[in-house]
């Protein structure tokens, strides 16, 4: 599919006749979300189209509440938070049906001197494993599976309720079931064709293994074209369930009593013009070409210490538990879905997904983490060994994904793969964010704490 959904002669057309009088000009935060700026219309034809519009820099050194944080190189107080510049990636102009007569576009963030892109912005560590691919010959293909609960509630009533006491939208488990995914509809059929006609191609909704949970797939493509959909993709899709008077998120692991919500990374390789898949051979052991074999050969490898792309919260780590569906071990296996690599496909199709991603992920930071993964895997040959065949939740010799943030720390800030990969300006920027979102957590006080010890201590 064509990634210019809307020309922008087209959006002038529409400027001018008045079916479009604003547009979004945003880009993605750390934690995956998109800011940005509302500009009229005529004023982003005549300025920004062709420029940029400025933000602060601090948006890229803040927590999910905002707060800006300490112990970024980058951006700090010492240092001023001045402005980055947000250049409009034009190939990204859409419609946003959901929202009256406005448009969007993603931006590249560039420094407001040199112009020289901005290196620890999400979208620009993703581009630059692309191009690392693409010097080696390689286009990498993407499909993910974003995962949410859906609720009776609104994000206000949520919030007076402090997020207890919420009521699925549905009493039942819903995987693959009809009826009930028939009573949601209302909104996921909204959801469905809201982000179709924006330009993020749908393959189907279906409900999933929780009360209220349901995943939405998106077509595959180039890995920043995915991160783009999958961005768009999470934004819309509350906005749409907040019209409709209900909430919806994408925490790894609202409720213990229930499954957690992934983000499962499909990856393959293809030739440079990205026209034929270079991962199945008829000939090779379980029908991978050795492309494949060092692609996964990597993901095994680096996974582990690679996991604050893929978990980059505390709460992401709720999500690991033995027969929840989500894995625990990185072993990988031929269609085996209690292994945190799973090869499924034949053909052009053949594939490995990564099931160790939650739905919490910055998209942009998680694909980036597996093309590092996988391109280390080439680069240096490796072998996966053999497929591991039996429950990956009870052995006892499998390698586990790390079990707390705190590991995951460890593992990143000692690991050669991320920092050769990313560079340290970037290696230190996610080390940092993933740091003081520990710091932030254990200077709260949790609901769990107060009702095992007011009383009791």
């Amino acid at each position: 599919m064509d990634r210019v959904t809307l020309s922008l002669d087209q959006l002038r057309s529409m400027i001018g006749d008045g079916s479009i009088d604003t547009v979004l000009v945003a880009f993605a935060d750390l934690q995956g979300r998109l800011v940005g700026k509302r500009v009229m219309g005529q004023y982003f034809l005549d300025v920004v189209a062709e420029g940029s519009i400025e933000a602060c820099n601090y948006l890229l050194a803040v927590d999910v509440e905002m707060t800006p944080m300490p112990g970024y190189k980058t951006f700090n107080w010492d240092q001023g938070y001045g402005d980055f510049s947000a250049v409009p990636d034009l190939t990204t102009l859409r419609l946003v049906p959901w929202i009256e007569r406005t448009a969007l576009v993603l931006c590249d963030l560039v420094d407001e001197q040199d112009r020289g892109p901005i290196a620890v912005s999400p979208r620009r560590i993703l581009q630059r494993q692309e191009e690392r691919a693409a010097d080696l010959g390689f286009t990498v293909k993407i499909g993910a599976e974003l995962e949410f609960f859906l609720f009776k509630d609104t994000y206000a009533e949520a919030a007076e309720k402090r997020y207890h006491g919420l009521t699925p939208h549905s009493d039942v488990i819903e995987d693959y079931h009809i009826l009930q995914t028939t009573r949601d509809e209302y909104v996921i059929r909204d959801i469905r064709n809201g982000i179709q006609a924006a330009g993020v191609p749908v393959e189907f909704s279906k409900g999933e293994a929780g009360k209220g949970q349901h995943e939405i797939n998106l077509i595959y493509a180039d890995a920043t074209e995915m991160a783009d959909r999958n961005t768009i993709y999470k934004n819309a899709a509350k906005e749409i369930a907040d019209k409709h008077g209900r909430s919806l998120t994408f925490m790894a692991k609202w409720n213990m009593d229930e499954v957690g919500s992934s983000c499962h990374i499909h990856s393959s390789l293809w030739d440079k013009p990205g026209r034929e898949s270079l991962m199945w051979d008829p000939q090779g052991v379980d029908n991978m070409s050795k492309t494949f074999r060092h692609w996964l050969g990597g993901l095994v490898h680096c996974s582990r210490e690679l996991t604050l792309l893929f978990a980059p919260t505390v709460n992401s780590y709720k999500r690991f538990q033995p027969d929840s569906w989500a894995p625990t071990a990185i072993a990988w296996g031929l269609d085996n879905r209690t292994c945190g690599l799973r090869i499924v496909g034949h053909g052009q199709g053949y594939r490995v997904e990564s099931r160790i991603p939650g739905a919490d992920v910055n998209s942009y930071l998680a694909f980036a983490g597996v093309i590092a993964a996988g391109l280390y895997g080439i680069e240096n040959e490796l072998d996966p060994g053999d497929a591991f065949v039996g429950n990956a939740y009870t052995d006892p010799d499998v390698e586990h994904i790390p079990s707390t943030i705190v590991e995951a720390i460890e593992l990143f800030r000692t690991s050669e793969v991320a920092l050769c990969a990313f560079g340290p300006d970037v290696h230190h920027h996610i080390l940092n964010t993933a740091e003081q979102e520990w710091a932030t957590f254990n200077r709260a006080v949790t609901d769990w704490e107060l009702r095992r010890n007011f009383e009791q201590i």
